[in-house]
């Protein structure tokens, strides 16, 4: 199999996550995306194998190829057995239901960060930022009065809460979401200790 990627991606994360938990990752190869993927500008490589000039995109070893990140994680995962995909029931909804919060902060944080270093300065919307933010600050706020319950539950959807926090980190230190979400910091710095995600934590 071969993983179209960038190291910086969170999207790519959650992947490399999985492949690496469910022990598949010597099994496939990385190409790096030639110079990048940009929302104004695709990257013909890459849409040659996605047409919507995306990453992650993964080909399998049948020559298809999936793509976005929940797909090919959910075909990782059935790979491995289905262990970290539920099975139909309330454990699978609410693992889909934090993978849906996760994906939805880091389409909301891209957004906040194509506006400030893709737009063109005399064209950029405050208004669009703000937008953007709340709703990362909202999901932040459902995420600090569940994460108490938590616990030890370690799916694709805690897997894809992790990468999006891991990417405010990354690209938004001083936006501070930590001094908001105390205890989602804390459950995040402990979870991070897991190898998988120390591995692929964005340098």
């Amino acid at each position: 199999m071969k993983l179209y990627h960038s190291p910086s991606s969170p999207y790519v994360r959650k992947v490399m996550v999985l492949l690496i938990e469910t022990g598949l990752d010597a099994k496939v190869e990385k190409v790096p995306a030639p110079g990048g993927v940009s929302p104004v500008a695709a990257n013909a490589e890459v849409q040659k194998k996605n047409p919507l000039a995306k990453i992650p995109a993964l080909m399998t070893n049948d020559g298809d190829t999936l793509f976005d990140s929940p797909v090919i994680c959910e075909y990782i995962d059935h790979l491995a057995s289905g262990k970290f995909f539920p099975a139909p029931g309330p454990k699978r909804w609410t693992a889909l239901r934090r993978q849906a919060v996760g994906d939805g902060i880091l389409d909301a944080a891209l957004l906040v960060r194509y506006e400030a270093t893709l737009r063109p300065e005399d064209k950029r919307w405050s208004d669009w930022d703000k937008g953007q933010w709340q709703k990362v600050e909202a999901s932040l706020g459902d995420i600090e009065r569940e994460v108490a319950t938590f616990g030890e539950t370690f799916d694709i959807g805690t897997i894809t809460l992790a990468c999006a926090l891991g990417y405010l980190d990354f690209r938004f230190t001083d936006r501070n979401w930590r001094a908001k979400a105390p205890k989602t910091a804390a459950w995040f710095d402990k979870l991070s200790e897991r190898p998988s995600l120390k591995a692929t934590k964005p340098a």
